[in-house]
């Protein structure tokens, strides 16, 4: 559906109005006739008809294009209220500005934002609506800082709010107790795995230095054996030089 025509202020030229609900045109589309529609006005139209409503002319939804550029610009010049108009609202402005301002417009209705209520009201009462909600929490006026709803003043007891504070702390801390001490016995564990990985490392490195250090004796003993057995041969041969 477009934009009711008599909301314009105006003329309004009979091309920037859709061909189907005769309102002007809302997110418009072009067929290749260059009949104009509002999308969602030609695709309900498509979903029963193969043809352009004016000339009869064969269309498809992927023939449908956006609306020419100078028809979209005398469009969004057009001006028109707002849709709060009947609440008050005297603003007049372009359609191609009307949606932000009627995001903004003090005389929109609005839904309270406490939880529970279902009111609506405009914008601009909102903050009188908040003040007497029934549905609006406050902090309690003993002192034990629970947000509580008006309607259930007479119900609210502190020490039963309180004690149900206090056992929820009790039960995050105790969460949190638990989660440490599974991530410090975790961290332990892989330290430990860490230390033993460590020490047969070392132990296989001092096997292998005591096997290198039994090599070496064994080698300095052969060494030693075969200098004893070289300073025998020499005495001896000194001993035959003598003798000769």
């Amino acid at each position: 559906m477009g934009y009711d025509i008599e909301r314009f202020v105006g003329y309004v030229n009979e091309g920037l109005l859709c061909s189907i609900c005769r309102d002007v045109l809302e997110d418009p589309l072009q067929a290749p006739c260059e009949h104009a529609f509002c999308t969602a006005c030609i695709h309900g139209w498509l979903v029963h008809h193969s043809n352009c409503p004016e000339d009869r002319q064969t269309v498809d939804v992927s023939l449908l294009r956006p609306l020419y550029r100078y028809m979209k610009n005398d469009l969004n010049r057009l001006q028109l209220h707002c849709k709060n108009r009947e609440h008050g609202c005297v603003m007049v402005c372009s359609l191609e500005s009307i949606e932000r301002h009627e995001r903004e417009c003090e005389y929109s209705q609005i839904p309270c934002s406490n939880a529970g209520c279902t009111v609506q009201v405009e914008r601009r009462n909102l903050d009188g609506h908040l003040a007497v909600c029934e549905y609006r929490s406050l902090e309690c006026p003993n002192g034990c800082g629970t947000l509580i709803l008006s309607a259930e003043d007479t119900q609210h007891n502190c020490i039963a709010e309180l004690r149900t504070e206090l056992e929820l702390v009790r039960s995050v801390m105790i969460c949190r107790l638990e989660e440490a001490k599974h991530e410090m016995e975790s961290r332990l564990e892989s330290q430990r795995r860490y230390m033993v990985q460590k020490e047969g490392i070392l132990q296989n490195e001092i096997e292998e230095l005591k096997s290198q250090m039994s090599r070496v004796m064994s080698d300095v003993c052969s060494l030693m054996a075969a200098e004893r057995q070289h300073r025998q041969e020499l005495e001896q041969a000194e001993l035959e030089k003598q003798e000769l």
